[in-house]
């Protein structure tokens, strides 16, 4: 597995990490079984991040990680985040906790569930708009200085918020969805990334599957998958995307790869500091997944994927519009 690192002074990472949410919920059934294995041929493979939060689940992915790594702990570089509060008889209200106190709560929950002593990433979820952002970091700094976190990160914030978060504590890694039809870190986010050296962790690197090229129809959804709920899952704006997939399936055919190996390479290929974190609950997938990392574009390969997939073409918001308020920009 090739490796890159997350921070400045932080550890080494496999190049592609393992995404754990759809495990527990909002892509269809769960299949806790098939999930573990994955979770361990992961790790037999070289992956050593696996990311998953207090909140998938609600409040049971944490539990079904630790499970999985039992026996392999120094193997894993492990990352959870807190700030999501869900009511657990009903999943749909949530609302966001960056208080202090929440902050050292969340986290002797998430050691609990995850059966460590210690979490290596602990990132922020989403921003409190009522909690100063120095309020939070500063008691997740407390937490590193008990020993009970690593390294700290942020999650969909934009560059102003990762400044004044960094003044307070070096910052790590800002994971915010980044993809062919994601494409809002760059700019001021991925440069202030740069300029204090921090790891952009990418979730959703395949468009929450839909880049696969697999997903043709709305019906293909279950009818408990959350994708059905989004705006770029929904009417023209499927049928649009749609065909913006089918035009990156044809560049990938020509490279010899799927159309989830280009759209992974396409995201490795934006910087060594970049590390994807698509997530899977199926060993097959994440096999198909791993072997992007080998793929070379050249100037002619990402200037093709570009004429097929401009920046900016995909329909729809990526959130409904009660999520896409609570993202910091």
């Amino acid at each position: 597995m090739k490796m890159r690192k997350i921070g400045r002074d932080g550890p080494a990472v496999s190049a592609i990490g393992l995404g754990c949410m759809g495990m527990s919920e909002f892509y269809g059934p769960r299949e806790d079984a098939e999930s573990i294995a994955t979770i361990r041929h992961a790790l037999d493979r070289g992956i050593n991040l696996l990311d998953t939060a207090d909140m998938y689940g609600p409040y049971i992915n944490e539990a079904l990680v630790g499970r999985a790594i039992q026996g392999r702990r120094d193997e894993v570089l492990l990352a959870t985040k807190f700030g999501f509060v869900r009511d657990p008889a009903d999943p749909d209200k949530r609302v966001i906790d960056g208080s202090p106190a929440h902050v050292r709560e969340a986290c002797e929950g998430s050691l609990r569930r995850l059966g460590v002593d210690t979490i290596d990433l602990y990132y922020l979820h989403r921003i409190d708009a009522r909690v100063p952002i120095e309020d939070t970091v500063g008691a997740m700094a407390d937490l590193v200085a008990a020993g009970k976190v690593r390294w700290l990160g942020l999650s969909e914030v934009g560059a102003a918020t990762l400044q004044r978060a960094h003044a307070v504590h070096p910052i790590s890694a800002l994971q915010s969805e980044y993809s062919l039809w994601t494409r809002d870190p760059e700019g001021a986010v991925l440069d202030t990334c740069r300029e204090l050296g921090v790891t952009l962790v990418a979730y959703s690197p395949l468009g929450r599957g839909f880049l696969s090229g697999e997903i043709r129809s709305f019906e293909d959804f279950a009818e408990d998958d959350y994708r059905r709920r989004q705006p770029r899952f929904q009417g023209e704006n499927f049928a649009r995307n749609l065909a913006l997939v089918d035009a990156v399936r044809a560049v990938a055919e020509a490279k010899g790869v799927t159309p989830a190996q280009l759209a992974l390479a396409w995201v490795l290929a934006q910087g060594e500091d970049i590390v994807p974190i698509p997530g899977t609950k199926r060993r097959r997938y994440l096999d198909q997944n791993i072997s992007a990392v080998e793929i070379v574009l050249n100037a002619a390969d990402l200037a093709a994927i570009d004429a097929a997939f401009p920046a900016a073409a995909v329909a729809g918001t990526r959130y409904p519009a009660g999520m896409m308020a609570l993202l910091d920009r």
